[in-house]
């Protein structure tokens, strides 16, 4: 009976199927995505502030290539027209569409254009007509090409060019531009005008401001003007005294300046005079800099994403958890050359991390397996999807390790050519396969107390025709183990399949992953291939990691 052992009773997943699943416990949602998003920042904290400080250089060279320009502003205020006879005076009351209606005849080609031959604003160097940039000019030459080509009568341009002189076009183009430079508004919901011109020139806004409102009293005093001269039955003092305001108004307009005496027949009463600015208004550098700072780091944010999208090369455990179901044996930092075997372990910090990193992946190796019975030692396999994985020198630095353990190592080895080593029957993995000699005459080389034999041959013709499914290779390996452990440093896969036979004879199979350069399909398609030929995968390890 069941009742009589010890320990809890089995549950009948035969009768109630039994989920043994572990939950999933993330959090999904806004928090997680600004986890991710704050981790990756982080992570590439470099380059986004490379970014952002690119941004902001270039805003700042932007900044400093624009022009300084200088803004002015008058105000006045609009009153109720009057209208005077011989009896009495007639007020025609304000509202908000007669307010809108001053602001048409402010900004008025009449006003404007006597304010513009009275200050000899044609004469101004910014008015002038500037050469066209390279974009514009480019279009337009297409645009007249096309022109010339499909139409045989002229365009407009030509037709102005036949029917106005040089000089008058000059003109007609510093008044168009004489134009975009006027502003006119009410402030906020009252009758108060604001009248603002800006220039590169300090002194030319509140010169030219100041003579737009002048222009505008003028033009209101010498309608009254007029209307009084036609009546029949007004009196010689009340044209003297439009008269003189009059005059007042148009000596201001031409001096850019304020009317100097009072201007009472006015439908206006000015609030405030334009004054020379003392510092440019535009460019805003700050705020262009601040601008090209966040169009910088939002630059970088977005190139980070498109390439984090695409990228699908190995450089944390996470990239490859929906890829793969193996764990991450260990992440082996970066030393900045081969590891020599010598006392240069712990000669440096970057040293000390990589030796401890080793370390971390032997104990795990050690864990992942079971030996049959009879056996002491162990088969370790480290295969790479292609040379540059890095599997040769890890599994050199790894057969060190087992060597300063205490444990003897034996070592297959895919890497460089040793040295004093020639052909022979013998010399190889490769050449041991297809020679008849006795395998106890095979001579490993001593490299620091780890034995190591190359895997494949110095012949090319011999590591064609090999094949590491012999019984004599299943020999060789089974001899070493008698020493101590073995440790295989497994051909590349993209090269040829002989990692799969020398896998299939090994104890445990660790895939190595080059940071950086090994790529997520690369590490499935081994997986898989792996599991194909009935290897014992263990996990995987990303090498060379930089910090």
């Amino acid at each position: 009976m069941t009742f009589d052992r010890p320990g809890p009773v089995e549950r009948a997943s035969r009768i109630w199927p039994l989920d043994n699943a572990p939950k999933d416990n993330r959090v999904d949602g806004p928090v997680m995505f600004l986890k991710l998003v704050f981790a990756i920042a982080w992570r590439y904290k470099i380059r986004l502030l490379a970014c952002m400080f690119s941004g902001i250089v270039a805003a700042a060279l932007y900044a400093q290539s624009l022009p300084r320009t200088y803004d002015a502003t008058a105000t006045m205020l609009l009153e109720p027209r009057q209208f005077a006879n011989a009896s009495s005076v007639l007020q025609q009351g304000l509202d908000l569409n007669s307010a809108e209606s001053e602001l048409q005849i402010i900004l008025s080609e009449r006003l404007l254009s006597a304010v513009f031959e009275s200050l000899k604003l044609y004469e101004s160097p910014e008015l002038a007509p500037q050469p066209a940039g390279l974009l514009k000019s480019t279009i337009t030459g297409a645009i007249e090409l096309v022109r010339s080509t499909f139409s045989a009568q002229p365009g407009e341009s030509d037709v102005s060019a036949l029917t106005q002189g040089p000089e008058e076009n000059l003109k007609r183009v510093a008044f168009a531009n004489f134009i975009e430079r006027v502003s006119a508004r009410r402030v906020g919901q009252s009758y108060v005008v604001a009248v603002g011109y800006w220039s590169t020139d300090p002194a030319q806004p509140a010169r030219v401001a100041n003579a737009i409102i002048s222009g505008y009293i003028l033009q209101s005093v010498t309608s009254k003007e007029q209307v009084a001269s036609a009546g029949t039955e007004t009196l010689q003092g009340r044209l003297d005294a439009l008269s003189a305001q009059v005059e007042t108004a148009r000596q201001a307009m031409k001096e850019g300046t304020l009317p100097k005496a009072a201007t009472p027949d006015a439908d206006a009463k000015i609030t405030g005079a334009a004054l020379s600015p003392l510092a440019p208004s535009s460019p805003r550098t700050s705020l262009i800099v601040a601008f090209g700072g966040i169009l910088g780091l939002f630059v970088g944010m977005a190139g980070l994403a498109m390439s984090i999208a695409f990228d699908r090369r190995v450089r944390d455990p996470k990239d490859l958890q929906l890829e793969t179901t193996l764990p991450c044996m260990a992440q082996i930092p970066e030393t900045g050359g081969r590891l020599k075997m010598a006392t240069r372990v712990g000669a440096s910090q970057r040293l000390q991390r990589h030796a401890a990193a080793i370390r971390d992946l032997r104990t795990l190796i050690d864990i992942s397996y079971t030996l049959k019975k009879g056996e002491k030692n162990a088969v370790i396999a480290l295969a790479g999807h292609s040379r540059d994985a890095g599997s040769s020198a890890l599994a050199l630095s790894l057969a060190d390790m087992l060597k300063r353990s205490g444990r003897t190592a034996t070592l297959f080895w895919c890497g460089e050519q040793i040295r004093g080593v020639t052909g022979g029957p013998l010399a190889s993995l490769a050449d041991a396969a297809i020679s008849d000699a006795d395998i106890a005459d095979m001579v490993f080389e001593q490299r620091n107390g780890v034995a190591i034999l190359p895997v494949l041959s110095r012949d090319t013709a011999t590591n064609v025709y090999s094949n590491f499914r012999h019984p004599r290779i299943r020999e060789i390996i089974e001899a070493a183990r008698q020493k101590g452990d073995v440790i295989i440093d497994l051909p590349a896969l993209d090269s040829s399949l002989d990692a799969l036979a020398l896998a299939s004879q090994s104890d445990a199979v660790v895939i190595v992953a080059r940071w950086g350069r090994t790529t997520r399909e690369a590490v499935k398609d081994a997986e898989q291939q792996f599991r194909r030929a009935g290897a014992n995968l263990v996990g995987y390890v990303i090498n060379r990691q930089r910090s």
